[in-house]
């Protein structure tokens, strides 16, 4: 007769700690995933002044009904961004019956790097960008902060150089889209 043992590995009261995350893949291309991207809140802004732009020079005011529905997005989220948008002298609010909102500048003065930094609560793409952050062991001699800090001044640098009037170029097609978008979502 043949007993039976079952043998189990003891298991370490605490869990082996790595160093570093380990990186996520695309599936099947090998590539670690990119991660470093622009909040919602920025990428909504930018979307609001292409709408706004696109329908510059029409006899009615735009929404944040027309917008989210243009979109898909939620109105709760662009009364924020259109309320910020605001503040910093983009977009002019009308209130009232026929109110809404336009352009406050022409699209030539309006600076994609403006408005990036203005939306961007944070642009410190690593901890130690954080002011008052000395956490990292080998912040004295590392030289990845210059790296990324060089990466992060040439990607503002290329917005510094774009004005909304560039992402206009298409101005009629993007209005056509919009309201094909708004059609579709009202039927």
């Amino acid at each position: 007769m043949y007993s039976r043992f079952i043998f189990m590995k003891a298991k370490p009261s605490i869990p082996p700690r790595r160093a570093w995350p380990a990186p996520r893949r695309n599936a099947g291309r090998g590539h670690a995933k990119q991660t470093m991207r622009l909040t919602s809140f920025t990428d909504y802004s930018l979307r609001v002044l292409i709408y706004l732009g696109a329908h510059q020079g029409d006899s009615h005011l735009a929404t944040i009904g027309d917008i989210a529905s243009a979109y898909g997005i939620s109105e709760n989220h662009l009364m924020k961004v259109v309320h910020h948008l605001g503040q910093q002298g983009y977009v002019e609010t009308v209130r009232g019956k026929g109110g809404g909102m336009r352009l406050a500048r022409q699209p030539e003065l309006i600076n994609l790097g403006g408005v990036v930094r203005g939306a961007e609560v944070d642009l410190a793409i690593v901890e130690c960008f954080q002011p008052g952050n000395d956490r990292c062991p080998i912040a004295p001699a590392c030289a990845l902060q210059g790296v990324l800090r060089g990466a992060l001044d040439a990607f503002l640098d290329v917005l510094d150089r774009k004005t909304l009037a560039d992402l206009l170029s298409s101005r009629q097609q993007l209005a056509c889209i919009f309201r094909d978008a708004s059609a579709r979502r009202a039927s």
